[in-house]
């Protein structure tokens, strides 16, 4: 498969800039071998198939190896929104990587269901709305899916927005929408991680950034970090320290998956680097 893809790339005039696999031994079984898994990164100048007709002529390797295939272009930015509560930390760091360049994508808006963040953003030149949530939780999380689809965003990310999503919601983005949890996951699932970690002693904590699903913090994990504690800490040490962890790790995230170097599979994920 690796030779295959190559000599794809190589007859058609093709320059690689990097290439990278893995084979996950543990889906092996008595008629499956396991799962193969590459990422192969290259040059379209003076390639000699056109961006829009690549996917059929790799068809013919993608049906003898029985391979799904992705294609995606560096060049096309895809149309992102930051949803984000009243906390901004996460919020303030991904406008700036955005503002500097650093983050692959087009920032279309930053939704909230407070106002806290408006002056922010304008500072930044991103629209921003505020949907609250009021007496209908339900009727909030419709509007804010109408508003994405009004504004054909692709990519979601959840920036400590304090909001738990219908499943509705969440099927509109497949492993589209990323959520920053803070705490090194599986650990303390849900409200209150830092309190949930004071209580039960830990000597370190977390930060998990993960695809989002219908089930509360268990989708694929895309990156995670840790950092040392001490029995000196008090809830308010936890948790100044973890908003370094989160804005690291979720930054660190987006910038893979928008890169193209993130692969899910089940409730697992490949991250090449």
């Amino acid at each position: 498969m690796v030779a295959s893809v190559a000599d794809f790339v190589w007859r058609n005039g093709g320059n690689i800039i990097h290439a990278e696999q893995h084979t996950d031994l543990s889906q092996a079984g008595a008629d499956q071998p396991g799962l193969f898994f590459q990422r192969v990164e290259f040059e379209l100048t003076g390639f000699a198939v056109q961006r829009q007709d690549l996917a059929e002529a790799f068809q013919p390797i993608a049906d003898q190896f029985n391979m799904d295939v992705l294609i995606r272009c560096s060049a096309e930015l895809p149309r992102l929104a930051v949803l984000a509560s009243k906390a901004p930390h996460c919020l303030i760091d991904l406008l700036s990587r955005w503002h500097m360049g650093e983050l692959a994508a087009e920032l279309v808006l930053v939704a909230s269901n407070h106002p806290d963040h408006r002056e922010l953003c304008e500072f930044f030149g991103v629209p921003f709305y505020e949907l609250p949530v009021g007496d209908s939780p339900a009727e909030q999380d419709q509007q804010m899916q109408d508003l994405l689809k009004s504004k054909s965003i692709e990519q979601v990310v959840l920036a400590r927005y304090m909001r738990v999503l219908s499943p509705e919601f969440v099927e509109q983005w497949p492993n589209r929408i990323i959520n920053i949890h803070h705490s090194f996951l599986p650990a303390f699932v849900g409200a209150n991680p830092y309190r949930q970690a004071l209580e039960r002693g830990v000597k370190v904590i977390g930060a998990t950034a993960h695809f989002v699903t219908a089930d509360l913090d268990k989708g694929p994990i895309i990156a995670q970090d840790v950092a040392p504690v001490s029995h000196r800490d008090g809830v308010t040490e936890l948790t100044r320290k973890g908003r370094d962890l989160e804005v690291v790790v979720l930054a660190r995230a987006l910038e893979a998956h928008l890169d193209h170097r993130v692969l899910p599979y089940g409730n697992r994920t490949v991250v090449f680097h």
